[in-house]
């Protein structure tokens, strides 16, 4: 009995120290949870919101928040905001995946420990490949954006559009993208194309 104990722990342990345990668990739970509990969303432009704080673990050397736990809590909202909405479940049924290509951020005030937080997730676009979000950190004592990010969920065995028509039930035009994701997305297309042709990727077979 002492070694099976022994065994379970050790198991535990290095499931905590060499994976990075707590994401591996909290995510497919809060998906879960949004499936089974949480009412469902039929407007795929409405702003949902996840709760959240500060916890020692999130803190970095000036005891704020860690830059990269933005991204962290970003991601689990973003996956219960695709939860609620149909969209995880279209993709499943269209035989369909997404990854996130692209993400860019801005910081604007620190949340200190304990301090909480709402992610306030919107779909605000999508094009031929894409879908693109943006996730607000609001403070929760004076409604302050903290941090702003925007993602590009890419779509892999299918097109957003056939997704939106796969939800809604007929063909739904994209809303149009607000003049900083056009700058966003056209930077992100300049860096692949300069980074292709540093790659050599550009230049034509025979020349190779």
């Amino acid at each position: 009995m002492l070694a099976l104990l022994a065994c379970a722990l050790g198991l535990a342990l290095a499931f905590f120290a060499l994976l990075d345990g707590w994401y591996l668990l909290r995510l497919p739970c809060a998906v879960l949870r949004a499936r089974l509990l949480l009412p469902r969303v039929r407007d795929l432009l409405a702003e949902q919101r996840y709760p959240g704080r500060v916890l020692p673990s999130d803190l970095d050397l000036l005891l704020h928040m860690n830059n990269a736990r933005y991204g962290r809590e970003a991601d689990v909202a973003r996956a219960v905001h695709l939860a609620r909405c149909g969209v995880l479940d279209a993709l499943r049924q269209l035989g369909a995946s997404a990854v996130l290509a692209a993400t860019c951020a801005r910081y604007r005030r620190s949340l200190r420990l304990f301090e909480a937080f709402e992610v306030r997730t919107r779909l605000l676009a999508w094009d031929e490949r894409a879908f693109y979000l943006e996730a607000r950190f609001v403070r929760a004592r004076d409604g302050f954006v903290c941090a702003l990010l925007r993602s590009r969920q890419h779509v892999l065995g299918t097109t957003p559009a056939r997704i939106v028509e796969h939800l809604c039930k007929r063909k739904v035009e994209s809303p149009e993208l607000p003049p900083d994701l056009k700058h966003w997305i056209a930077y992100n297309e300049t860096s692949s194309q300069q980074l292709r042709a540093e790659s050599g990727l550009d230049v034509p077979a025979k020349d190779q």
